[in-house]
C-alpha cells in the first residue's frame, strides 16, 4: 500500500495496522449468490450479477466528449454495457470473447437492456479469489471517494490482507470459553464478518464479534470494581446508633417506600464491611432520595464521622440544607451550608467548627471541594446529580481524610440499564423505582401554538384555586440572543393576558445577576408570585408545593431527559398537577416520539430508553463518558441481551479467577492486557 493511501486511510477511517483493517467492519453486504441470464432480465431498477462475453466494442461520438458501448451476451440474449468516463482506458483494456463476470443496475429503453459502468473481473479471476456469496460495503467518506480508494480497494485490501495472514489469527479467548458460550472462533468469524459464505455463517460472526466487544469492556469494569474492593479500605461503620435509631423511629415525616428501604439496607452492608463504598444511587424526581442520604449521613455521625452533600448549584444545595435542617429541627445534629456567596466571616466560622469537629453535616456546592475545607474526620461524601461534576472534581473530595470517605453519587436523570452496565459498571448501583404513596401522577397534555388562548384560559382557572405557574422557555447556548428574544416577547405576551395588579410575574433567566435571580426565585417560593417565567434554570432544584402548573414553550426544541426533569418540578404537593407541552404544528419524528413519550409515561426509567434509541449512548452521557463506549461492532440499544450474556460471562469468569492467572485464561489475559493500554475506560471513569 502506497504511504499516500496509508495516512489517508488513517485520518478518514482510523485504520493504521492490519489489526485495525480486520476489524474495519462492513455496514451492509450486497447479496450475489445470484447469476441472472439475460433473458431473465426484468425492469426493477436492481443490480444483478451476469456471466457473459464481448463480442463488439465501439466508441460514438457525442455533443460533449464521446461514450463507450460493448455488445454484451451469453446464451440467451444480448444487451449493452455503457461507459461515460474514462473513455480512452476501458476501451483498451477490454477483451473481446473472454468470459466475465459483470454487476451493476440495469437501465430499460424499448425492451432492451443497458447496464453503465458495470462492476467487472474476468471469470477466471472471479474463481480465484476468496469469494463470498455477499459483498460487504465498509464504511467510507467523501475525500476517500475523491482518491479514488472506492468500496473494491477497501474489500481488495482485506481480501489479501487475509491471503497474507494465511490463518494466523489468533484466538483472544481460551477453547472452554468459546465451547460455554457457544461462540463461532475469531479467525472464523473474521473471514465470515468480511465475506459471508450466507447469512447464519454471518449472523454467528456477529454475534462472536459483538460478544467479545462487550465482554472485554465488562472484564474492565468488574475487575476495577474487584481491584478497589480488595485494595481500597473504608471506614467501618459498625453502630447504628442513637441518632439514627431516633430520627428513623420518632421524626421520619412518612414510612418508607419498600424501594428506599431495600436501598438503605444495601448501603449499611457496604458501610459495615471495611471496604470502600462507591455506590450510585439512582432515582426519579421526588422518589426520596434525600431522606436516604440524610440517614447515610446520620449513619456517619453515629460512627464518630462527618458528612457531606455537595451539589451543582447554589439554588439545590440551598434547597436540600432548608429541607434537612426542617427534618433535623428536633435533633442536635449541627448542619452548615458552604456556597460562594457565604461571607468570609462565615466561611472562616465553618472552617473552624469543621476542623474541631463541632460540624456534623456540610452541604454545599463546588465550594466544598475547596483546599482551606479541611474535615476533621470526613466518613461519607454525597454528590447529588454527579454528572454535572468532573471527575477530577469527584476526586478531590477523596482526599479529604485519610482513608476516602465513602462515596454515594445521586442522580435523578435515570440511566437506561444497558448504560449503566457499560459505562457505571465499575459502580455498585441503587435504584429507587418506587414513588411515595399518595402522590398524584402529572398530567401531560401536547397541545399546539393554536390552543394557546384555551391554555391561557386554563392557567387562570388554576390561579384563582391558588396555585402557581411555570412557564419554560427553551435555552440553547447556540441561539441565546435569539433565545433571549423569545423569552422577553413571551414575558410581555403573558403579562398582556395577565396583568398587574391582579396577577404578579417572576422573570428568571441566565444573564441576570445571581442575587437578582435569587431575589425572583424567593418571590415564587414565598407565593408573592403567581407566575414563574425562566429559562431552564429551574430544571434541577427548586421545590414549590404550590406549582401546579407546567407549561414548556417550544416544547419540540427540549430533549426528552430535560422534558422530564422539568416535568418533576410540578406534583409535589397534595395537588393535582399539569404539564403543558406547546409546540409548533410542524414537527420532525423525533420531536413527535419525544411529546408522544411524555404523553404517555411517567416512568424515567422508560423515557430514558427511548431517550437512548433516538440519541445514542454518546449523547446522553455526555462527552467525557461516551469514550468508553467506542463500539466497533456491537450497539447497546439493540444488544441489550448479548450485553447481558457477556456481563454474566464477565463476572463468572473473575469469580473463578479474579487475577486471570490460570493457564487457560492466559490468552485472554493478554488480550484483556492490550485492551487495557488502548480503551479510554480507565481514564473516564472514577
Amino acid at each position: 500500500m502506497t504511504a499516500n493511501r496509508a495516512s489517508l486511510l488513517y485520518r478518514e477511517l482510523h485504520v493504521k495496522t492490519c489489526s485495525d483493517l480486520l476489524h474495519l467492519f462492513p455496514f451492509r453486504y450486497i447479496d450475489k449468490t445470484q447469476f441472472y441470464k439475460i433473458n431473465q432480465l426484468q425492469d426493477s431498477g436492481a443490480d444483478v450479477q451476469i456471466i457473459g462475453k464481448i463480442t463488439q466494442v465501439k466508441t460514438i461520438q457525442q455533443k460533449r466528449g464521446s461514450r463507450v458501448v460493448a455488445t454484451f451476451i451469453d446464451e440467451t440474449g444480448t444487451m449493452e454495457l455503457v461507459w461515460f468516463k474514462g473513455v480512452k482506458w476501458i476501451k483498451e483494456s477490454l477483451k473481446v470473447n473472454v468470459p466475465y463476470v459483470i454487476y451493476g443496475k440495469l437501465n430499460s429503453f424499448n425492451n432492451s437492456f443497458s447496464m453503465p459502468h458495470p462492476e467487472m473481473e474476468l471469470l477466471s479471476e472471479h474463481k480465484k479469489k476468496v469469494q463470498s456469496a455477499m459483498q460487504p460495503v465498509y464504511p467510507s467518506t467523501e475525500t476517500l471517494g475523491n482518491k479514488n480508494i472506492s468500496n473494491k480497494v477497501i474489500r481488495t485490501l482485506i481480501q489479501n490482507l487475509f491471503i497474507q495472514l494465511d490463518g494466523k489469527i489468533s484466538e483472544t479467548v481460551s477453547e472452554t470459553f468459546i465451547h460455554q458460550y457457544g461462540l463461532m472462533s475469531k479467525k472464523e468469524a473474521l473471514l465470515n464478518i468480511h465475506f459471508p459464505k450466507s447469512q447464519e455463517n454471518l449472523a454467528k460472526a456477529q454475534y462472536r464479534l459483538k460478544f467479545e466487544e462487550l465482554f472485554f469492556i465488562q472484564l474492565q469494569l468488574i475487575r476495577k470494581k474487584i481491584i478497589r474492593k480488595s485494595k481500597l479500605k473504608g471506614y467501618v461503620f459498625e453502630n447504628v446508633g442513637e441518632k439514627f435509631t431516633d430520627f428513623y423511629n420518632n421524626n421520619l415525616p412518612f414510612d418508607l417506600t419498600n424501594a428506599q428501604k431495600r436501598v438503605l439496607k444495601e448501603i449499611r452492608k457496604d458501610l459495615a464491611t471495611g471496604i470502600h463504598m462507591n455506590r450510585l444511587l439512582q432515582g426519579d424526581v421526588g422518589s426520596g432520595k434525600t431522606i436516604v442520604a440524610l440517614l447515610t449521613m446520620l449513619l456517619a455521625i453515629d460512627n464518630g464521622f462527618q458528612a457531606s452533600l455537595m451539589a451543582p448549584t447554589e439554588i439545590l444545595a440551598t434547597q436540600h440544607y432548608n429541607a434537612i435542617v426542617e427534618l433535623l429541627k428536633k435533633s442536635t445534629i449541627k448542619v452548615a451550608l458552604l456556597t460562594g456567596s457565604v461571607k468570609a466571616k462565615k466561611r472562616r466560622e465553618i472552617h473552624q467548627q469543621l476542623e474541631d469537629e463541632t460540624l456534623d453535616i456540610l452541604i454545599g456546592t463546588h465550594a466544598l471541594l475547596e483546599d482551606k475545607v479541611i474535615f476533621k474526620n470526613l466518613g461519607i461524601a454525597i454528590i447529588d446529580e454527579q454528572h454535572r461534576f468532573g471527575v477530577a472534581q469527584r476526586s478531590k473530595m477523596w482526599k479529604k481524610n485519610q482513608l476516602p470517605p465513602h462515596v454515594l453519587v445521586m442522580t435523578a436523570t435515570p440511566i437506561p440499564r444497558t448504560l449503566a452496565m457499560s459505562v457505571y459498571g465499575d459502580l455498585d448501583i441503587s435504584v429507587i423505582d418506587e414513588m411515595p404513596p399518595g402522590r398524584k401522577e402529572v398530567k401531560t397534555v401536547h397541545r399546539f401554538d393554536s390552543n394557546r388562548l384555551a391554555v391561557f384560559k386554563f392557567l387562570k382557572d388554576e390561579i384563582a384555586k391558588g396555585r402557581q405557574v411555570y412557564v419554560v422557555y427553551p435555552l440553547i447556548q447556540e441561539s441565546e440572543a435569539m433565545d433571549y428574544k423569545d423569552l422577553m416577547d413571551g414575558y410581555e405576551s403573558i403579562s398582556r393576558d395577565f396583568p398587574m395588579p391582579q396577577y404578579q410575574i417572576s422573570i428568571v433567566h441566565g444573564k441576570m445577576k445571581p442575587a437578582d435571580k435569587e431575589y425572583e426565585m424567593q418571590r415564587f417560593v414565598k407565593g408573592e408570585t403567581q407566575i414563574m417565567v425562566a429559562t431552564t434554570v429551574i430544571e434541577v432544584g427548586v421545590n414549590v408545593p404550590n406549582a401546579s402548573v407546567m407549561v414548556v414553550e417550544s416544547s419540540e426544541r427540549f430533549g426528552l431527559s430535560q422534558l422530564h426533569q422539568l416535568r418533576g418540578r410540578v406534583g409535589r404537593g397534595a395537588d393535582q398537577s399539569y404539564c403543558i407541552l406547546l409546540s409548533d404544528v410542524k414537527l420532525s419524528a423525533d420531536a413527535k416520539t419525544r411529546l408522544k413519550t411524555m404523553v404517555e409515561t411517567s416512568d424515567g426509567f422508560k423515557i430514558a430508553e427511548v431517550d437512548l434509541k433516538l440519541r445514542g449512548p454518546g449523547n446522553i452521557m455526555g462527552t467525557q463518558q461516551s469514550g468508553v463506549l467506542n463500539l466497533k461492532i456491537a450497539d447497546i440499544v439493540k444488544d441489550t441481551s448479548i450485553l447481558v450474556t457477556a456481563r454474566n460471562a464477565a463476572i463468572d469468569l473473575l469469580t473463578d479467577d479474579a487475577t486471570l492467572s490460570k493457564p487457560e485464561n492466559n490468552v485472554t489475559l493478554k488480550t484483556y492486557t492490550q485492551h487495557q493500554k488502548t480503551s479510554g475506560l480507565w481514564v473516564n471513569i472514577s
